[in-house]
């Protein structure tokens, strides 16, 4: 098993440097990743300042030598998939092949989601997924979807890590469409239930989706809450804790304070 906190680029102290030195507390602490929110405006709040996770993410990538980076989760039908291929690719060079592609459909108050219904963002995302998986081969890719089309685009900048960047797939486990969009990739941080009634996450989900995957070599399941070692025997392979924004103070506290093995 292995630990990691994902937080917001939101507020003092979340911004760039901030997110920097953050990581770096992290990696010196014990913790084996750091995760970032990706989003615009915070919940649809823009009271507080929202920092862009791309660019923090490659702050944190120069300030650390161990932990993986990553965003859990891109709203992949907000972005542009040849950016974020390209980006990704980037990232993965400067943290030395530590950085999470983590994909979701968005979250529906995000003032910048186009305004389509989750099943048109549904598929957004995986055809998104699809040309950025065919960008990172660093071959000329042809591609033709329903909302993205690629004429002989070519990427040449190939990922350090192989056979690529791992992609981990959130949304709400009790979704099938989104089960089925989990096993044909390399991990998920899904939760379950919805954001409105939210569940807890069970060691028996755990399995059941590992029997669905299959095979589980390479294949990273992201969970948080409960306890980290029932989770471990039942397959998961990270546990994660969330910090909300918070005073400088208290997030540097909890982070110092190192994962629950400790």
């Amino acid at each position: 098993m292995r630990y990691s906190v994902t937080v917001g680029a939101v507020g003092a102290g979340r911004d760039p440097r901030g997110l920097a030195e953050l990581a770096r507390v992290a990696e010196d602490s014990g913790w084996d990743g750091m995760f970032l929110e990706d989003y615009l405006v915070y919940q649809g709040d823009a009271s507080e300042p929202t920092w862009d996770p791309w660019v923090c993410l490659a702050a944190m990538a120069v300030a650390t030598s161990r932990i993986r980076i990553g965003t859990t989760v891109t709203p992949l039908p907000r972005r542009s998939p040849w950016t974020v291929a390209a980006e990704a690719v980037a990232l993965d060079h400067l943290s030395g092949g530590r950085f999470v592609l983590g994909v979701g459909i968005g979250d529906p108050g995000d003032p910048f989601m186009p305004r389509q219904p989750p099943r048109v963002l549904a598929e957004m995302l995986d055809e998104g997924l699809e040309v950025i998986d065919r960008l990172w081969s660093g071959a000329p890719v042809t591609f033709t979807g329903k909302h993205y089309q690629v004429d002989g685009a070519q990427l040449t900048a190939r990922p350090v890590q192989e056979p690529r960047i791992p992609v981990w797939v959130g949304g709400n486990l009790l979704v099938p469409a989104v089960r089925r969009r989990i096993v044909r990739w390399d991990g998920t941080c899904a939760y379950k239930g919805s954001t409105d009634a939210p569940q807890q996450l069970t060691p028996d989900d755990v399995r059941r989706l590992l029997a669905e995957r299959g095979e589980v070599d390479g294949f990273d399941v992201k969970v948080s809450g409960g306890d980290p070692a029932a989770f471990a025997d039942a397959g998961a392979t990270w546990w994660g804790r969330w910090i909300p924004p918070l005073p400088v103070a208290e997030t540097v506290a909890i982070v110092r304070g190192g994962p629950p093995r400790r």
